[in-house]
């Protein structure tokens, strides 16, 4: 990589006293972290492994990576927020993520897991990437898959917990509870900070518990929803994991420091990525504040701005209006209710209609439907787990597929033939390619098509089509300005998307 990185020991060698002086100085810089590397499984059929939950719109207009990025606009605080995000995530997702940060019109530096190795390797390598590229600065460190109604409240709990960071400290924003709640992990709250009634010292972190524990916790008011949103010193972290977890930072550095950029990602060196441990932040770090080891102390800044972290289709019935017997529905496809109470429906295509229905969810796609009681919502990662066995395509994408170039639509299938319809952004072109047992043929719907087919190179129009014989190199563009829509007719032995051989491409695919 170009950026010369400092050694590690430079980096971890300052102590307690160098690091408040060097907070006298100019204020460091907030950076965006946003951690957009989770699968979602309880979100299926909607969420698969190829289009996650956080890449999809599920309780607004925005996907919930876009409302994230979105989080610290205009945020109230004389500190100076970095115009670059810095986005974590999954080389699968790379180019959708591109496309949604695109649209958004933020700048953005992705920084791309060769697998995934859950938050503290992803935190590890954004602070890493801050630390290299900037000295220093301030992470808000953000899971792409929440959400807040209340976006005020929000910045006032991250503009109350900057300082603290700045000073050395790790600042973890807590969720009020506004009643026992089983499903979320708890923050234990200490004294309070600086005399402060609100902000208080973390006394340790909670697994998620029992119902009558909840209602405890609850009833204290010494106890708070664990929300996963941190606030710190690129390099405080960088400190913290190389206490607590060796092995993680050293993984993570040479990953990062052996990695590799091109116009769009930074890569991670695969092989020293993949020998992290796999761990989350609150097990390698936030857990250990407080004992007698602990580097630096830990801050909780508590929040009610109606949050939620949207792991289950109740939770998002939860945050979704609703009428007047409690039954919520979105998606394109029409929703007819009668005699239904709390019932949620997220249709994707086609009309769904609920009678005499109580506390259900239904979720419709083209190739798949889910049927739930709303209390047993959590056990929907259990019915994928078994999916995956037997039809593990139905898990990973669905029928209409993404890709950097459009996207493509599996309309029909059998045996020895397949119907796809495809369609490709102007300017943009699929890679040289060739398939051993397939043969295609291409019919326009609309626009123009420019075709290469072995030694040839010619357009096609609306209404017009061509073939392409099994073994032949051959590539697809669209020179025009409009989308080009065609329908694919696929026939041979084998159709698997795995019979691709690409010889060049513009998106660095192999």
């Amino acid at each position: 990589m170009s950026t010369k990185m400092r050694e590690p020991v430079e980096l971890l060698k300052a102590d307690d006293e160098s690091r408040k002086s060097e907070s006298v100085g100019t204020p460091l810089t907030i950076h965006s972290v946003v951690l957009a590397g989770g699968s979602g499984t309880r979100l299926w059929p909607v969420s698969r492994q190829r289009f996650p939950k956080q890449l999809i719109p599920l309780v607004g207009e925005d996907s919930l990576l876009q409302s994230t990025v979105k989080r610290l606009d205009n945020l109230p605080s004389s500190i100076q927020v970095n115009q670059t995000l810095t986005v974590v995530c999954n080389e699968e997702h790379r180019f959708e993520t591109a496309e949604q940060l695109r649209v958004c019109g933020r700048n953005h530096r992705i920084i791309l897991e060769p697998s995934s190795r859950n938050t503290a390797p992803a935190l590890t390598v954004a602070a890493l990437s801050i630390v290299a590229l900037h000295d220093d600065g301030i992470m808000v460190v953000m899971p792409a898959d929440h959400s807040f109604d209340n976006i005020h409240s929000f910045q006032s709990a991250v503009d109350a917990g900057v300082p603290h960071a700045e000073k050395g400290d790790v600042v973890t924003l807590g969720v009020m509870p506004d009643g026992p709640e089983l499903g979320y992990g708890y923050i234990r709250l200490g004294s309070t900070v600086d005399s402060h009634e609100k902000i208080r010292w973390l006394d340790g972190f909670v697994e998620k518990p029992s119902l009558e524990v909840a209602q405890e916790y609850f009833e204290s008011g010494n106890y708070c929803w664990n929300s996963g949103i941190f606030i710190m010193r690129a390099s405080v972290w960088l400190r913290a994991i190389h206490h607590y977890h060796p092995q993680i930072y050293s993984a993570c550095y040479s990953a990062y420091k052996n990695g590799s950029s091109d116009r769009d990602f930074f890569r991670l060196e695969r092989d020293a990525f993949e020998s992290s441990p796999s761990d989350s932040i609150d097990y390698a770090v936030m857990e250990k504040f407080g004992r007698r080891d602990s580097i630096c102390k830990g801050v909780v800044v508590p929040v009610d701005a109606g949050w939620s972290d949207l792991g289950s289709w109740d939770a998002i019935w939860k945050v979704m209006d609703k009428d007047s017997q409690g039954n919520a529905s979105r998606g394109n496809g029409p929703v007819i209710f009668e005699g239904a109470s709390s019932t949620l429906v997220h249709s994707v295509d086609r009309l769904v209609a609920c009678v005499g229905t109580s506390n259900i969810v239904v979720v419709e796609t083209p190739d798949a439907i889910l049927v739930a009681d709303r209390s047993a919502v959590q056990d929907v990662k259990k019915i994928v787990e078994r999916i995956r066995d037997n039809h593990r395509e139905l898990t990973v994408n669905h029928r209409k597929v993404h890709r950097p170039w459009g996207y493509y639509d599996s309309i029909d299938k059998g045996e020895r033939f397949q119907v796809k319809r495809i369609v490709v952004n102007p300017g943009e072109q699929l890679s040289l390619q060739m398939h051993h047992h397939r043969a295609e043929h291409w019919i326009v719907v609309r626009g123009t098509a420019s075709i290469t087919r072995g030694e040839e190179r010619f357009t096609i129009s609306e209404n017009q089509s061509t073939y392409i014989p099994l073994g032949v190199i051959h590539r697809l563009e669209n020179p025009g300005r409009i989308q080009l829509e065609m329908i694919e007719v696929q026939s041979g032995s084998y159709l698997g998307e795995d019979d691709i051989v690409r010889f060049e491409d513009t998106y660095g695919r192999g």
